[in-house]
């Protein structure tokens, strides 16, 4: 009965109009919309986070273990191989067992690869450059009054403050993970987890760096709004991501000795991360060291003995081209650009541990 109430007909009705805009920025950029594959046969992110298929009987129906997908990303990587930029917006699943207001067990990602790039800044630029278009054309619908006239004062100006940090033509800003963890050291805050070079950036982290940090980088009154944080530690990301050329230097520097890799972390205050992405390791030698060190291929594989991961491998085996890209959560930047702190909020059917009653 939840979509008959009129507020949550409202959201259905933004996301409508949310998706319509997102397809018509990616036509404009002359993107290709795929649709990868729901079932897969790896953990994109390595983090064993995923819902496996049981077995019908004893056998397995694809003969080996099988998973619903966290991440198209890996099979994006080999369609824009093909036509040079990709896109999709397709369910992913996660079973880790978090029962917060930003997680969801289903739930929907918008993902982009680009071809022929050796820039981060053109995957950043592109996210941002998306992000400010579904921001401007929400706007400019019918929708943004209809959901204004339902919210109180304080709720509009909350509103009202976070379009105007998206709609700003100002390039947001940018800073490495290494100046976050300096100004997070710095911080007269006293932060639940202690943050530290080498480790990973914690919600309360995320969110003190947008609400402190983020913006524009100009000179207006403001520092809240996006941020992003670049070039983290290469043990914290997941296998296929660039090392940075030269980064070693600055990581010995935290007597850590290890890389950096080519990436980005888009954080929102109030929510904290909101998308990601990263140029992606292009070269077969490299590729298959780093799935041996991430534990998905075992150390003595051989060239043709890669299991599950061959093909992707392979991509790269057989030619490729270097090519970077990003994820976007798109229901939990939906929560955020219309105010509603719980995701299930925007979700017509919501999964989260424990809860798939219908």
């Amino acid at each position: 009965m939840r979509p008959r109430l009129p507020a949550n007909a409202l959201v259905m009705q933004i996301r409508s109009q949310v998706l319509s805009s997102i397809n018509n920025f990616f036509v404009s950029r002359e993107f290709v919309q795929t649709q990868p594959p729901i079932i897969t046969s790896s953990d994109c992110e390595g983090a064993g986070e995923v819902f496996k298929l049981a077995p019908q009987g004893r056998e397995h129906h694809f003969k080996t273990e099988k998973y619903l997908t966290v991440s198209t990303q890996l099979h994006l990587e080999a369609l824009c191989q093909a036509v040079g930029k990709v896109w999709t917006l397709s369910p992913s699943f996660r079973a880790e067992k978090s029962d917060t207001n930003r997680h969801l067990s289903e739930f929907y990602m918008l993902e982009a690869e680009v071809g022929f790039t050796q820039s981060l800044e053109d995957v950043l630029s592109l996210c941002e450059d998306l992000i400010r278009s579904i921001a401007h054309d929400f706007r400019q619908s019918r929708f943004s009054d209809e959901w204004l006239s339902t919210k109180e004062d304080i709720e509009l100006r909350l509103l009202e403050s976070r379009w105007k940090w998206l709609l700003n033509p100002t390039q947001w800003k940018r800073m490495s993970y290494t100046e976050a963890i300096s100004l997070l050291q710095k911080a007269d805050v006293p932060f639940r987890f202690k943050p530290e070079w080498g480790h990973g950036l914690q919600a309360e982290h995320e969110r003190y760096l947008a609400e402190n940090f983020g913006g524009t980088g100009d000179n207006s009154t403001t520092t809240a709004g996006p941020i992003f944080i670049t070039d983290y530690p290469k043990t914290l990301k997941p296998f296929y991501m660039l090392e940075n050329q030269g980064s070693s230097s600055a990581s010995s520097a935290h007597g850590k000795g290890s890389e950096t890799v080519a990436c980005f972390d888009l954080l929102f205050p109030g929510l904290g991360e909101v998308a990601g992405g990263s140029l992606r390791e292009h070269r077969f030698r490299e590729i298959v060291e780093a799935m041996k060190q991430h534990g998905l291929v075992a150390q003595d594989a051989t060239d043709d003995s890669l299991g599950s991961m061959q093909w992707y491998a392979d991509l790269r085996r057989w030619g490729t081209i270097e090519h970077g890209g990003f994820g976007i959560g798109f229901d939990r930047l939906l929560s955020w650009l219309i105010g509603i702190e719980n995701v299930r909020e925007v979700v017509t059917f919501p999964r989260w541990h424990g809860k798939c009653e219908c």
